[in-house]
Protein backbone atom coordinates (compact mmCIF):
# COMPACT_ATOMS: atom_id res chain seq x y z
CA UNK A 1 0.00 0.00 0.00
CA UNK A 2 1.45 3.26 -0.89
CA UNK A 3 0.43 6.00 1.13
CA UNK A 4 0.95 10.32 1.17
CA UNK A 5 0.07 12.48 4.50
CA UNK A 6 -1.20 16.16 3.68
CA UNK A 7 -2.89 18.56 5.45
CA UNK A 8 -0.03 20.28 7.56
CA UNK A 9 0.83 23.73 8.12
CA UNK A 10 2.02 26.48 10.06
CA UNK A 11 -0.54 27.26 12.79
CA UNK A 12 -0.77 28.74 16.39
CA UNK A 13 -1.45 27.72 19.66
CA UNK A 14 -4.81 27.00 20.72
CA UNK A 15 -6.07 26.22 16.67
CA UNK A 16 -7.11 23.24 14.79
CA UNK A 17 -5.68 20.96 11.52
CA UNK A 18 -6.87 18.36 10.08
CA UNK A 19 -4.66 16.02 8.35
CA UNK A 20 -5.45 13.48 5.57
CA UNK A 21 -3.75 9.85 4.40
CA UNK A 22 -4.44 8.86 1.14
CA UNK A 23 -4.04 5.35 0.54
CA UNK A 24 -3.82 3.48 -2.60
CA UNK A 25 -2.32 -0.07 -3.87
CA UNK A 26 -4.10 -2.84 -1.93
CA UNK A 27 -7.27 -3.21 -0.07
CA UNK A 28 -7.01 -0.17 2.48
CA UNK A 29 -10.09 -0.98 4.25
CA UNK A 30 -8.39 -4.17 5.60
CA UNK A 31 -5.24 -2.24 7.52
CA UNK A 32 -4.76 -0.70 10.55
CA UNK A 33 -3.86 3.02 10.14
CA UNK A 34 -1.75 5.08 12.59
CA UNK A 35 -0.38 8.21 12.95
CA UNK A 36 3.56 9.13 14.09
CA UNK A 37 5.34 12.60 14.41
CA UNK A 38 8.98 13.21 15.22
CA UNK A 39 9.71 16.31 16.63
CA UNK A 40 12.88 18.17 15.77
CA UNK A 41 15.83 16.34 17.20
CA UNK A 42 13.37 13.69 18.47
CA UNK A 43 12.60 9.77 17.35
CA UNK A 44 9.52 9.61 16.06
CA UNK A 45 6.75 8.44 18.22
CA UNK A 46 3.15 7.08 17.97
CA UNK A 47 0.35 9.54 18.13
CA UNK A 48 -2.57 7.07 17.81
CA UNK A 49 -4.43 4.53 15.53
CA UNK A 50 -7.50 3.22 14.46
CA UNK A 51 -8.25 -0.74 13.74
CA UNK A 52 -9.63 -1.84 10.69
CA UNK A 53 -11.43 -4.65 12.23
CA UNK A 54 -14.16 -2.32 14.66
CA UNK A 55 -12.88 1.58 13.76
CA UNK A 56 -11.82 1.44 17.41
CA UNK A 57 -9.21 3.94 17.93
CA UNK A 58 -6.44 4.44 20.67
CA UNK A 59 -4.27 7.37 21.02
CA UNK A 60 -0.95 8.04 23.28
CA UNK A 61 -1.78 9.94 26.64
CA UNK A 62 -0.28 13.27 25.23
CA UNK A 63 -3.08 13.91 22.75
CA UNK A 64 -5.79 12.10 24.13
CA UNK A 65 -9.25 14.21 24.04
CA UNK A 66 -7.53 16.55 21.42
CA UNK A 67 -6.50 14.59 18.71
CA UNK A 68 -9.31 12.01 16.74
CA UNK A 69 -8.56 9.77 14.41
CA UNK A 70 -11.53 8.76 11.16
CA UNK A 71 -10.91 6.96 8.56
CA UNK A 72 -13.73 6.71 5.18
CA UNK A 73 -12.97 3.33 3.30
CA UNK A 74 -14.63 4.43 0.47
CA UNK A 75 -12.50 7.68 -0.34
CA UNK A 76 -9.32 5.16 1.15
CA UNK A 77 -8.03 8.25 3.61
CA UNK A 78 -7.52 8.26 7.29
CA UNK A 79 -7.50 11.52 9.04
CA UNK A 80 -6.16 13.20 11.85
CA UNK A 81 -8.15 16.20 13.80
CA UNK A 82 -6.36 18.01 16.16
CA UNK A 83 -7.79 20.16 18.55
CA UNK A 84 -6.71 22.97 20.95
CA UNK A 85 -2.41 22.12 19.46
CA UNK A 86 0.15 23.26 21.37
CA UNK A 87 3.87 24.14 20.73
CA UNK A 88 5.02 20.85 21.80
CA UNK A 89 2.64 19.13 18.63
CA UNK A 90 5.18 20.64 16.51
CA UNK A 91 6.71 17.67 14.49
CA UNK A 92 6.23 15.60 10.84
CA UNK A 93 3.23 13.70 11.03
CA UNK A 94 3.79 9.96 9.61
CA UNK A 95 1.04 8.18 8.63
CA UNK A 96 1.11 4.36 8.63
CA UNK A 97 -0.16 1.07 7.84
CA UNK A 98 -0.42 -2.80 8.89
CA UNK A 99 -2.14 -5.70 8.28
CA UNK A 100 -0.60 -7.47 10.80
CA UNK A 101 2.81 -7.02 13.28
CA UNK A 102 4.83 -3.95 12.93
CA UNK A 103 3.93 -0.70 11.02
CA UNK A 104 5.12 -2.11 7.84
CA UNK A 105 4.15 0.84 4.89
CA UNK A 106 4.87 4.87 5.42
CA UNK A 107 3.92 7.96 4.00
CA UNK A 108 6.12 10.53 3.64
CA UNK A 109 4.82 12.65 5.88
CA UNK A 110 4.02 16.18 7.07
CA UNK A 111 4.94 19.44 8.63
CA UNK A 112 2.56 20.85 11.45
CA UNK A 113 4.33 23.63 13.42
CA UNK A 114 2.62 25.06 16.08
CA UNK A 115 3.73 28.97 16.90
CA UNK A 116 2.96 30.10 20.60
Amino acid sequence: VQLQASGGGLVQAGDSLRLSCSASGHTFSSYDMAWFRQAPGKERVFVGAIRWSDGSTYYVDSVKGRFTISRDNAKNTVYLQMNSLKPEDTAVYYCAAKRTGSWGYWGQGTLVTVSS
